[in-house]
């Protein structure tokens, strides 16, 4: 189990590379993060299973980075109370 504080959650692994910077970013602050790769729209199950456990494991804000329809901010904070920062991607065309 982990004690992350943030949790990073992206929609494709194609934005893996952009999303690490925020992770390096808060990792260089001394703050805990962990990553996650799920779709709003592939793995909706995973997705709501993902986000019901991160209160119990000491996530206090969740980053979500997307492409396209940039649905899964919104998808995740359909799902808890905690704070959710959606970061729009640029998506590949």
């Amino acid at each position: 189990m982990t004690s992350a504080k943030v949790a990073i959650v992206m929609g494709s692994a194609s934005d893996q590379a952009t999303m690490r910077l925020a992770a390096d970013a808060l990792e260089n602050l001394g703050v805990e993060c962990e990553t996650r790769v799920l779709s709003a729209h592939r793995t909706p199950e995973a997705l709501r299973e993902w986000v019901d456990s991160l209160e119990g494991r000491g996530v206090r804000v969740v980053i979500c980075g997307a492409g396209g329809a940039a649905h899964l901010a919104g998808a995740v904070a359909a799902l808890t109370t905690l704070p959710v920062i959606g970061v729009p991607l640029v998506a590949p065309i």
